[in-house]
């Protein structure tokens, strides 16, 4: 099968723009060829096995599995991280969350250590960014998957920063009596109510982890108030939460964060526009 053969293949389903960029990210990063490649014709020269492997490929693309997912890497942050279906796929709206608080003055020019703990660390896409680039920093981040810390672990190493990977749930946490620990607490918990399941993509549907998506419709705000209470004794005096959001609930999280007496609260909007991250301090 060529490339040509390939994208047209992934057509049938995809746009025709969607499909070449496909074909062009499986090209490259599985088989390492680049269009100038592709132009000299060297598609058509991969072994047997490759294109059994590109056959195969194409099938699981055809059934709308995420690109990341049949490769097993994503992209995040100018590093590459391992991606398997029991972690959700790294979004670029979580890394303008990190990008927020990477750009922190008070923490960029912090000469002594502080603390940061990420809940709900799936891929450790945010722990392992905030460790390379807040270098100062002691980085825990929590997750009540095994699988998911297992991925996050192997992908802290493979970036080489050091984060300390531990199995917590937050739903069920109480704070231990070594309080006032963190500087600061960053989560992108699950926030999607069940309710807006039909204007969802069928890959992220059919293949992300429904855990790392979803809330009781009569509940949305579960884990933030979960993380805000636990904030509140856990955090050291003018420390801050950072969250990644669901814009419809945006103005209740923050009543919800000032009725707890936190302060200084304020959102930004993401790439395009919706209130996606939120702050405050304690």
């Amino acid at each position: 099968m060529s490339y040509h053969e390939f994208w047209r293949q992934l057509a049938q389903v995809y746009d025709d723009g969607e499909a070449k960029a496909l074909a062009r990210m499986v090209y490259e990063l599985r088989f390492g060829l680049t269009l100038s490649d592709i132009y000299l014709g060297k598609d058509t020269q991969l072994s047997a096995d490759y294109q059994t492997e590109l056959a195969e490929i194409a099938q699981r693309l055809l059934r709308h599995e995420p690109v990341q997912y049949v490769l097993g890497q994503a992209d995040f942050y100018g590093r590459t991280l391992h991606v398997e279906p029991g972690v959700l796929i790294p979004r670029p709206e979580t890394e303008e969350l990190c990008r927020w608080i990477v750009k922190d003055e008070v923490l960029r020019t912090k000469h002594d250590a502080f603390s940061i703990l990420d809940i709900g660390t799936g891929s450790g896409c945010i722990a392992i960014t905030l460790a390379a680039e807040l270098p100062q920093a002691e980085v825990t981040a929590w997750d009540i998957s095994k699988e998911a810390l297992h991925i996050a672990s192997e992908n802290a190493s493979s970036n080489g920063v050091k984060v300390t990977f531990q199995q917590v749930d937050i739903l069920n946490t109480h704070p231990s009596p070594l309080t006032f620990k963190w500087d600061l607490i960053v989560s992108n918990p699950p926030y999607i109510c069940n309710m807006e399941r039909a204007t969802m993509e069928e890959n992220v549907l059919n293949h992300e982890p429904h855990i790392a998506l979803f809330v009781p419709d009569d509940d949305p705000l579960l884990f933030y108030r979960a993380i805000a209470q636990y904030g509140q004794e856990a955090l050291k005096p003018g420390g801050w939460l950072y969250f990644e959001i669901n814009p419809l609930y945006a103005l209740p999280l923050g009543n919800m964060l000032s009725s707890m007496s936190y302060h200084n609260i304020e959102t930004q909007n993401d790439q395009y526009d919706k209130q996606r991250m939120i702050r405050a301090r304690k």
